[in-house]
């Protein structure tokens, strides 16, 4: 992996302006699915709500109105584009680089992970004087992602088909899937309960995730936020 340094040069007033690295982190695939992600589950989570916690009857002859049939309908179109996108990320895991790979696994066996975690874990809590910068998620961003957002994501995505193959019926792929957690919880509210429960999982991590990146493109030096449209990392002070 490359860094490219860009030359230090003089701003209006003559003084020497702060050399510059850049390293191309995030490929054009995964900064897709992050903003379709992002979308579907923003989508997802307001018509989920009112699906959980219905608006109150429209006026008027019911032939005339269908509109919790369109949230549901929203809901539902929002789900499955959520998981095709899902599936080509995965795959995008195992042919795109080294980063594509972060948020699906944790190196738990590593001890000089779990020394950085900490270091890390002292940083935002403000107790560490300086942060250590990396290319690409640092090792407490990658375990949170992965326990807070891939598992989760996936637990998700699991009770929402098998609530939906009530629905399409015992024959459908739906259930022939995911039916399997009815022998969990046979009673379906057990379900939707869990499911709803899981959003609630899903928006926390990503009022979180939306701090950091905001905080760390401030306090770290190096650009979060941008990187995911651009795919490069800056850092902002020279030091990788």
């Amino acid at each position: 992996m490359s860094i490219h340094e860009t030359p230090a040069a003089a701003d209006a007033h003559g003084e020497k302006a702060v050399q510059r690295q850049s390293v191309y982190v995030y490929e054009a695939p995964v900064r897709i699915w992050h903003w379709v992600n992002a979308f579907a589950i923003l989508t997802l989570a307001l018509t989920g709500y009112f699906i959980g916690s219905p608006l109150p009857s429209a006026p008027g002859e019911a032939s005339a109105n269908f509109l919790m049939g369109c949230i549901r309908f929203i809901h539902f179109a929002a789900g499955q584009v959520l998981v095709v996108f899902l599936i080509l990320r995965v795959y995008w895991a195992f042919v795109g680089n080294t980063h594509a790979r972060q948020i699906f696994y944790v190196p738990f066996w590593s001890v000089h992970f779990w020394k950085e975690w900490l270091h890390e874990v002292l940083w935002y809590t403000f107790l560490a004087r300086q942060p250590t910068k990396y290319v690409g998620h640092n090792p407490l961003a990658r375990s949170t992602m992965f326990l807070m957002f891939t598992l989760p994501l996936s637990f998700m995505v699991s009770t929402g088909f098998a609530l939906y193959s009530e629905g399409a019926g015992r024959d459908s792929w739906e259930y022939a899937l995911f039916g399997w957690m009815f022998s969990i919880w046979p009673n379906s509210q057990d379900i939707h309960s869990h499911h709803h429960l899981g959003m609630w999982v899903v928006l926390v991590f990503t009022m979180v995730h939306i701090y950091v990146a905001v905080r760390d493109d401030i306090m770290s030096r190096q650009s979060i936020i941008s990187s995911m449209i651009s795919g490069v990392q800056l850092f902002k002070d020279g030091e990788g």
